[in-house]
């Protein structure tokens, strides 16, 4: 019995951080799972850092009020050890479910993950990070739906309990490639992890095989592009955006859960080359690539939204703060470059010839050199009349991405059409922009932070609203493509 309350039946589970029992509240008559705490790696079996541990799980885990998230009822001590009592959960771990049933399929795979996803994008609005997502540490319930569990090495924001020198948080197979290298785990870190664990559903096994050789299997992480699955369907872009090295191209965990939630879709033909972040895409079709936006009648293919929800640390944010995005994820930059080169060639074909226009050798000026009211001058007789070409402005861009925002809002199509072909095509589709813009039901106006006409890149705060209610608050960088001729500007990357 323990704390005169809770007693204990069968052990149920084991981990890095504990051992799990099914038990008995004795006073309420339910039944719930006992975690006993077990000795951190890193902290010297340091009895007041494991009980300021417990703490910290039980209240982190306390104050996410998602239904997808495993409940804290109660944290007791009995004969110095602690003793986490939650609800328990009738059903498998994921990683139980494809040893047993084998690899899932797309559509299953994407229905059960959107749960994960939803409950991760609430804990990191929060600030918190989970720093050991996994097939394991989410449990399928009888009713099929996903509950998240062990904050046992989450961290809040702020919180440095965790932080000892050496300490490498997480399980080997799934951890980021920046937090295998060494760097503390943020909200794109749980990214991440949530595309490995995905990349374990659809292939039947962990991204990579770390087993005994853990040196060699972090190297791996950090050192090579991210496996690949050979068919993951409408979920090709997901992994594309979440299993990326660089923690800063990666969809923020509110986009992601976006995403899975509108459901499978077709994705079309996606780019392999949207800079070359990902090997798991297959190479594009010549003849299906998409037509240039001004096309109206041009195929269009899918696309991930370049702004995404908050996944931000809340959003994504991948430094852990709440608020900020982390909806970065992979883009291509090459169609825009070959769309301001091409506009550059046809600036220069369209200058003046400064030579034809230099006075000749002949000193005597065929008119007067103060011609009266009523002189007609040839068009090359005062360049300075020469109308100057359209270049980009802070206030054009300002107005360009304000104008997107409501239009993306209003008329997901309409947003998509505002995006170069190249960025169209990397992203993977209509299907994936509107996944996330068709769940926007308003955008306030943008608050910018950094307008850059030089460098064509603009960085904004806003704020939009959901159909479920949300208000999500996000941070975006965004590359335009401009073109002189038509004063117009397009998005072509993410800055």
């Amino acid at each position: 019995m323990i704390a005169n309350r809770y007693s204990l039946e069968r052990e149920i589970g084991r981990g890095g951080m504990g051992a799990v029992w099914l038990g008995r509240d004795e006073l309420l008559g339910r039944a719930v799972a006992i975690k006993r705490v077990g000795r951190a790696p890193g902290l010297d079996n340091d009895p007041e850092a494991d009980l300021k541990r417990a703490e910290r799980e039980a209240r982190i885990a306390a104050s996410l009020n998602h239904r997808h998230v495993v409940a804290v009822f109660d944290l007791v001590e009995e004969h110095e050890e602690q003793w986490l009592v939650m609800e328990y959960v009738e059903g498998r771990s994921l990683s139980q479910t494809v040893r047993d049933d084998g690899p899932l399929d797309v559509d299953r795979a994407g229905a059960i993950l959107a749960d994960a996803a939803g409950a991760l994008a609430t804990a990191h609005a929060a600030g918190i990070v989970h720093r050991d997502v996994k097939p394991s540490n989410i449990l399928l319930t009888a009713l099929g739906e996903a509950k998240l569990l062990d904050f046992g090495i989450a961290r809040a924001q702020g919180d440095l309990t965790l932080t000892q020198t050496g300490l490498v948080s997480g399980s080997p197979a799934y951890l980021a490639p920046e937090v295998a290298s060494g760097a503390p785990a943020t909200t794109a870190s749980d990214v991440w992890s949530l595309g490995a664990t995905l990349f374990h559903l659809l292939a039947g096994h962990p991204p990579y095989d770390v087993g005994d050789n853990i040196v060699g299997g972090l190297y791996r992480i950090v050192h090579e592009e991210p496996p690949t699955v050979e068919d993951a369907g409408w979920l090709t872009p997901l992994l594309a955006a979440t299993m990326v090295r660089d923690p800063d191209r990666r969809w923020s965990m509110a986009h992601v859960a976006s995403y899975l939630q509108a459901g499978p879709r077709d994705v079309g033909p996606v780019d392999q080359d949207r800079t070359r972040l990902v090997a798991a895409v297959p190479p594009v079709d010549a003849t299906q690539v998409t037509a240039p936006v001004q096309d109206a009648t041009a195929p269009r293919t899918a696309v991930v939204p370049p702004v995404v929800p908050p996944g931000g640390s809340a959003a994504a944010g991948h430094d852990g703060a709440p608020g900020r995005t982390g909806r970065r994820r992979p883009l291509l930059v090459l169609g825009a470059l070959v769309l301001l080169l091409l506009a550059a060639i046809v600036f220069f074909l369209l200058l003046p010839d400064e030579q034809q226009d230099a006075p000749t050798a002949d000193p005597a000026p065929s008119v007067s050199s103060s011609p009266s009211e009523t002189d007609d001058p040839s068009p090359s007789a005062d360049p300075s009349d020469e109308p100057s070409p359209a270049a980009p402005t802070a206030e054009g861009m300002q107005s360009f991405v304000s104008g997107y925002l409501q239009t993306a809002a209003s008329d997901p199509d309409g947003g998509f059409a505002m995006l170069t072909p190249s960025f169209q095509q990397a992203s993977g589709g209509l299907s994936g922009y509107t996944g996330f813009w068709g769940q926007v039901t308003s955008v306030e106006p943008p608050e910018f932070v950094e307008v850059d006409p030089e460098s064509l890149t603009v960085r904004y705060t806003y704020t939009y609203r959901t159909a479920n209610g949300g208000a999500p608050t996000d941070t975006v960088g965004l590359r335009l493509a401009y073109d002189p001729a038509t004063d117009r500007y397009l998005i072509a990357d993410e800055a």
